[in-house]
């Protein structure tokens, strides 16, 4: 059973993510909050598998409330999805910088946000889209953002860095097997060696540190 806990503004829309996922065989909703505060409140009483997460909320907003739930040690295993409306790039950057597994936009089908969220509880992480070219076209202009390496990128062999890099393209690990001729699991274990090494916790994070890190 996948706990899931809902943070939004508005009651509409926590009643429909509710139904939603009440209506689906695996799914249980841990909770409800309607601002950051206390949306960390609820996840350090319900400790779910996911939450769900708005952005433009009052009192702290969703990215700092992300923040302060991954901040938490009794809170590792939470995995955090920013669902909002809004899919401008100072959000998409400050969510996964703040820890968040996943960013997707509202109109998003039904049926995608159930397959995302089992994605993130089974340690994948996933962009919208149009998310996703955001992301790239804002790292891949450098000198609106200067680089700042991974302390440990170079403890990446060569092959596990073209493989964080493809990760960073948004390639899954059956594309970066066709990619670089490998076999899937050869892929998925060079993908979990290089988030061993450098320490994160997910394939968002590692999306960030490529970028952050001349990868991608």
């Amino acid at each position: 059973m996948i706990r899931v806990l809902l943070v939004d503004d508005q009651d509409l829309v926590r009643l429909g993510l509710r139904t939603l996922l009440e209506t689906e065989d695996g799914f249980e909703v841990a909770g409800e909050a309607a601002d950051g505060l206390a949306a960390v409140d609820e996840a350090v009483r319900a400790v779910p598998d996911v939450v769900l997460m708005d952005i433009r909320m009052p009192g702290i907003d969703g990215i700092e409330a992300t923040r302060r739930i991954v901040a938490r040690a009794e809170l590792a295993a939470v995995r955090v999805i920013v669902l909002t409306t809004f899919e401008r790039d100072e959000y998409v950057f400050e969510a996964l910088h703040a820890g968040a597994a996943g960013f997707l936009l509202k109109d998003t089908p039904p049926a995608r946000l159930l397959e995302s969220i089992r994605t993130v509880v089974d340690g994948g992480a996933l962009l919208a889209p149009s998310v996703t070219r955001t992301l790239i076209a804002e790292f891949v202009a450098e000198q609106r953002r200067p680089l700042s390496p991974h302390p440990r990128i170079s403890d990446l062999t060569a092959r596990e860095a073209e493989v964080v890099g493809l990760v960073a393209q948004g390639l899954s690990n059956q594309e970066i097997a066709e990619r670089l001729v490998l076999s899937p699991a050869t892929a998925r274990t060079h993908v979990s060696r290089a988030m061993i090494k450098l320490g994160a916790r997910d394939r968002a994070q590692l999306v960030v540190f490529a970028y952050r890190s001349g990868l991608a």
